[in-house]
Order: structure tokens, then sequence, then C-alpha cells
């Protein structure tokens, strides 16, 4: 357990050195909430990818694939399909509103109040899902290490919070850069030895007719199967539906502002497409694999929900000696990524959209200098990352919900009605300003009701039934609003032609941007640390394995350093074009 340990503070470190080393990049706000829009394709998709999964994807994810087999790649479906669909013209269009934040974005389309409301209850509500990936990687952590929870939670929400707050949104799109490519190296590698411990593909689908598992690995099952009529036809439409369509609205412009110019957010989203493809066709064989082999044993851990275990268990059985920290690392990584991302992306609401507007209200109307904007940044990314370390412990301390349903609720009750405007006022031109709160309001009737159901008759509504009829509440008033949209005044109008033309409209790099430095460092930074952790990696050789143990040991070092190959050869071209175009401008001038 001693190098699982020291594999462990070895990551770690390379993730504060990185916020560090990126710290250099931040000489204004726009540095630090959106890498100075100069991010490349690569690390912008990858960061994308990143963001949007979690421990949480080994955790309660991994115990719905144990428990139900192949239902919840529906949730996985739709993050392809959402990524597909930014790749094709979405991600180009939010790159194209020139926002620093999403918050910037829905002033533009639905006006001021909406922005304040937005930005206020997103502080206040965002750190919530940060803080359920913080505790699912710490009972990750906790169950494979076999040390407390609490520790391991409150000191991983400090390392986060550390270089989120020295390097900013380049640290975070950076550190994203290098925990997926640990995650990908040995998830690769723990899918391989599942599937070599079963006997292959074959005998791994030979089992999905197995008389033990066969009625629970239906792609959909019957009602009543699940708790919550989990994995039915209508659980997966719900629940597709929520997955896909917080992706094809507003909520999502955050995700590509950082990117250099239209085409290449649409890049970015193509390539994280491509990894979530790969990711769902391996992350989620070991726990089905965990299910056939190990359920007696998985089922006598003693752990309140052993099925959340199940990825961690199998793991520990396959994965060579040394290599175990790897998985640890890995782990970290996806909710770290996701933690990095929440944060940086509140600050930015802060820092941009809340405090300029109670300065105005104060009376202040100068401009902060950069060097006051960034260190608001800095105080409010501690502040943040203190509350979602908080909310974290308290959930720590419950026990009425499993993971999956835990998230999936939250989702409905809150995530539902506030992203449905956003969603209606991306695709819906004739559409008012004003329309947010009364979509908003019909959205949220009928989440008030479930509850009021509950608390009078004790009744509970499944996850499905709330959402479904939050969507046809929200629907009728759209309608409404859309039949009004003559009423509205002509500025208001001419306001949302102007933000729907300036979407439309191209970005030229080289006079809204400018090439810089940064272009091509950003290769030569990342490649450096790349190419370190590809030679860290060969020190587990000197952990005694048998042949197969170092051959795994091996595949990761060359799958880390070759992609560091490629990034200082990817700086090299970068530089090469960049110091072409100062010498063009320095000849025109």
């Amino acid at each position: 357990m001693k190098v699982e340990y020291i594999t462990l503070v070895v990551y770690l470190g390379v993730l504060l050195l990185l916020g560090g080393l990126f710290a250099r990049f931040n000489k204004n706000l726009s540095d630090f909430v959106r890498g100075g829009a100069q991010g490349t394709w690569w690390m912008v998709g990858t960061s994308m990818l990143m963001s949007g999964i979690s421990a949480f994807t080994f955790t309660g994810n991994a115990a719905a694939a144990y428990e139900g087999g192949p239902s919840l790649l529906i949730i996985y479906v739709a993050n392809c399909l959402g990524f597909a669909i930014g790749g094709l013209f979405l991600g180009k269009w939010f790159r194209q509103t020139r926002a620093f934040t999403t918050a910037d974005v829905v002033r533009t389309r639905f006006g001021t109040a909406v922005e304040q409301f937005s930005a206020i209850s997103g502080v206040f509500l965002g750190p919530f899902g940060a803080a359920i990936q913080l505790y699912a990687l710490s009972l990750f952590a906790s169950t494979v290490l076999n040390i407390e929870l609490v520790p391991v939670l409150i000191g991983i929400g400090i390392i986060v919070t550390f270089y989120s707050t020295t390097g900013g949104k380049w640290a975070v799109m950076a550190t994203d850069f290098v925990q997926a490519l640990i995650m990908f190296a040995i998830t690769l590698v723990v899918c391989f030895l599942s599937l070599r411990a079963i006997g292959g593909l074959g005998p791994f689908f030979d089992y999905f007719s197995d008389p033990r598992v066969s009625e629970d690995f239906r792609f959909i099952n019957e009602p009543g199967q699940f708790d919550g009529d989990r994995f039915t036809y209508q659980w997966a439409i719900v629940v597709f539906v929520m997955q896909i369509y917080s992706q094809v609205s507003f909520s999502a412009a955050g995700r590509y502002i950082a990117a250099r110019d239209g085409r290449e957010a649409a890049r970015s989203s193509w390539w994280a497409f491509a990894m979530m493809a790969i990711g769902s066709a391996v992350w989620f064989i070991p726990p089905m694999v965990a299910r056939f082999m190990f359920e007696t044993d998985i089922v006598a851990s003693g752990l309140e929900k052993p099925s959340e275990s199940s990825y961690a268990f199998i793991a520990t059985k396959l994965l060579p000696n040394g290599m175990l920290g790897m998985l640890i690392a890995a782990m970290f990584a996806a909710t770290m990524s996701s933690m990095d991302s929440g944060l940086n992306g509140q600050v930015g609401v802060i820092a941009r959209n809340i405090i300029p507007r109670l300065r105005g209200a104060l009376g202040y109307e100068d401009d902060l200098p950069p060097k006051t904007e960034i260190r608001i940044c800095h105080i409010s990314t501690i502040i943040l990352g203190g509350i979602i370390i908080t909310y974290a412990l308290l959930i720590a301390a419950q026990t009425e919900f499993a993971l999956f349903d835990a998230y999936l609720i939250l989702g409905s009750v809150i995530g539902v009605p506030m992203g449905f405007p956003m969603l209606m006022g991306l695709w819906i031109k004739k559409l008012p300003k004003w329309s947010y709160f009364p979509i908003f309001g019909g959205c949220m009737l009928p989440s008030i009701w479930s509850f009021w159901q509950q608390y009078t008759t004790g009744e509970e509504w499944t996850i499905q039934e709330r959402t479904m009829w939050i969507l046809l509440f929200g629907l009728a008033a759209t309608v409404i609003c859309r039949l009004l949209y003559r009423t509205t005044p002509q500025k208001s109008r001419e306001d949302v032609d102007k933000f729907f033309e300036t979407m439309h409209r191209p970005i030229d790099y080289e006079k809204e941007v400018g090439s810089s430095s940064i272009d091509y460092d950003q290769y030569f930074v990342l490649s450096k640390a790349v190419l370190g952790v590809g030679l860290g990696v060969l020190l587990i050789l000197l952990v005694p394995n048998d042949w197969g143990g170092r051959a795994c040991v091996l595949f990761i070092s060359a799958f880390i350093l070759c992609v560091g190959g490629l990034l200082y050869w990817g700086g090299l071209r970068a530089k090469k074009s960049v110091l072409k175009i100062i010498e063009q401008r320095d000849r025109e001038a």
C-alpha cells in the first residue's frame, strides 16, 4: 500500500505544479475565467469531457451498471449526441457570442434581471453538484485505501481549490488534460483485464442470458423491477431528455467560450464526442464483470451500498501490484476535473456579473483594474471551495439517498426547471426577453406540488413522473409567451435580433484576440508535464510483478509518453505559425 500512497502524492504534486506554471498566463479577468479565449481544440475538448464526468461515474453510475447492466448507457448516448450537436453548429454559435461567462450569454438574451437571478442562484446551487462528486470520490478512495472518508474529502477539496486559485482557467484546462490521460490509460487497462478474466467479449455477452442476471440486464425493464421504476421506458426517455437538454441550451455555453474561435469550438466538441464514445464502451464493462464473477464477495463486503464499490472491487482484484495508486489517481482526476471547472465557472460569474452590478448599485461607475479583478477571483475561489467541502460533509452524514438517485433527484427538482427557459430561448428566436420567469414558474409548479403531495399524503413521485410534468408545464408556458411576442416593445425585439446576429457572425481571431506566445506556450508547458508523468509511471516497474503486470505498466507509460511527444511537436508547429504571422505583421507595419 505504500506504493499507492507515493503514486497519489506524486500525482497531486503534478497538479499543484501545473497550477503554478499556468499562473503566469493570467494577466486579466478574461485570462482567468476563459483562458483569454486562446484555448486549443484538444485542450478545450478534453476539459469539456472531464468536466462532465467524475468519480460518480465509477461509483453511482457503476452501481447502475452492476445492478441493471446496459440500461444506464442511455445517459452516455445522450452525452454523445449532445457533443455531436455541439460539433455540428452549437459550439460555434456559443463561442461567437463573445461572452466571458454563461451569465453574459443569459444577459444578452434575457436581460439583466435574469442574468442576476441565474448568477446568484448558480453560485448557491452550483456547489451541490460538485459536492456530490467530491463525496463520491472520497467514498471511492476511502474504500480502496481503507482510510477515513472525512480527511480524504477535506484534503481533495483543499488541493482543487489551491490550483484553481493559482492558475484559473488555464490551470483547469491543463490539469483536466493530464488527468484525462491518466484516467483513460488506467481504465483501458482495467477494461482489458476484466474481459480477459471473464474469457473475452463472447463469454461476456453470454452472461447476459445467465438466469442470475438475465432479468436485470435487459436494456428496458418492467415497472416495479427496480426501486423508483428505474430502467423502464419512461425512465429512459426522461433521463435521455434530462441529459441532452442541458447540453443543447444556454447552460452549455460556458464549455466553448475558452476556444480560439468557432471552428476550434466545433472541433473541441467532436473531440469530446470521440472520447465520450470510447469511455462509454470501456467504463462500464468492469462493474458488469464484477456482477458476473464476484457478486457474492461484493454483497458480503459489509458496505451499506455495496454496488457502488463494484468498480473499485474488481480493479483491486485484477490490477498488477503498484497500479492501484494509478487507479485512485484516475478517480481523483475524474472528480477534480468536475470540481475545478465548476469552481472556475462560478468564480467568473461572481467577478464578471455579480460584483460589477453590485458596485453599480452602490454608485461606483469606474471599472476595476485587472489585478483587482484577479484578486477577487482568488478570494471567490477559496470561499466557494470551502462551501463545496461543507456541502460534501453534509452529504456524507446522510444515508437516505443512493448517489445515483440523489444526482437525478437534484437534476429533476432544480436543474430541469432552471434549464428549460435556457433551452427554449436558444431554439425559439421569437420568445420575449421577459419570458424566462413565466416559463421557470410554470416548470416549478410540478416540483412544488410533488413535494406538497409527499408532505401531506406520503405519496412519492418518481423522478420520471416529476420531470415529465415539469416539461409539459414548461411547454405550455412557452407557447403562451411565444403568442405574446408581438406585444413586446420594439427595442426588446431589436436586442434579441442583435443577439442572434452576433451569435452567427464568425470570429476573426487575429483582429479580436490576436496571436501571442500563449498559442504555443500551452503546448510546451503541457508536453513537459505529460512527459514527466509518463517517465514517472516507469518507476512502477520496480515493483515486483509478473510479465503481464509489467506489460500493463509499459502500455500506460508508452501511451502517456506518445501524447507528450505529440504535444511537443504541435508546439513547434504552432510556434512557427505564430512567428510567421508576427513577421508578416511587422513587414506590413
